[in-house]
């Protein structure tokens, strides 16, 4: 399930990660790539550690882990620390899938994928996120801000850029229901019963929707 996530970033924080990231250094992004991704990747990713990145992941995870959309889509147990790639005239990322595990000696599994885009579609030809999903690809190429959410299972690539710079924050999640299915479910669910209870429906369908999604979370989820 493919789901896009509106206005993680509101513009001044947007121009705050942008301000951060104008500092940073950046190095070839083969160097964190497996045998496999290191033939088909060509970008640049920030190097790890740097103070200037502290501020920018910080805001980041913080906007995003407040998200309704994101918390639904996600059900987030563990969310590594986002990193940051840069794509350039000529750069591109050919069909991969992500690593199952993660986090070196702390691993964790690599459920969900997470692209937050920090450049102005306008400002770059190409670089489309493709997923492939059970309806065929999915380009993806969102407005600064936005972000969207897929299986780290799924195929997909980033196409080559032919002009611009393509600048995006990564990260992964390890979800509380391991499965993608049962965690479309769910959102589909979520969905539904906001509506509701916005609608303040609490006696009705709202409340009986309410306890329907809290058992199948109590059923399905591995904390």
């Amino acid at each position: 399930m493919l789901i896009e996530i509106a206005h993680v970033l509101a513009p001044r924080d947007l121009e705050a990660v942008r301000g951060q990231l104008a500092q940073a250094r950046f190095a070839d992004g083969r160097d964190s790539a497996g045998s496999l991704a290191r033939a088909v990747k060509a970008n640049a990713e920030a190097v790890p550690g740097q103070p200037c990145l502290e501020p920018a992941a910080q805001l980041l995870m913080g906007n995003l882990t407040r998200h309704p959309r994101f918390r639904n889509a996600a059900l987030p147990r563990h969310l590594a620390s986002p990193g940051f790639a840069r794509y350039r005239r000529g750069d591109g990322y050919g069909p991969h899938t992500d690593d199952p595990l993660m986090g070196g000696t702390n691993p964790y599994r690599a459920d969900i994928a997470v692209t937050v885009f920090l450049s102005d579609p306008a400002h770059y030809q190409g670089g489309e996120l493709v997923v492939q999903t059970e309806f065929g690809e999915h380009p993806v190429k969102l407005a600064a801000g936005h972000a969207v959410v897929y299986p780290a299972s799924s195929t997909h690539r980033v196409e080559t850029v032919t002009g611009g710079e393509r600048l995006v924050a990564l990260t992964w999640v390890q979800s509380l229901v391991r499965e993608p299915q049962r965690r479309a479910i769910l959102f589909e669910l979520a969905a539904v019963r906001d509506r509701l209870l916005r609608a303040r429906d609490v006696d009705g369908e709202g409340r009986r929707l309410d306890a329907l999604y809290a058992n199948l979370v109590r059923m399905w989820a591995e904390p």
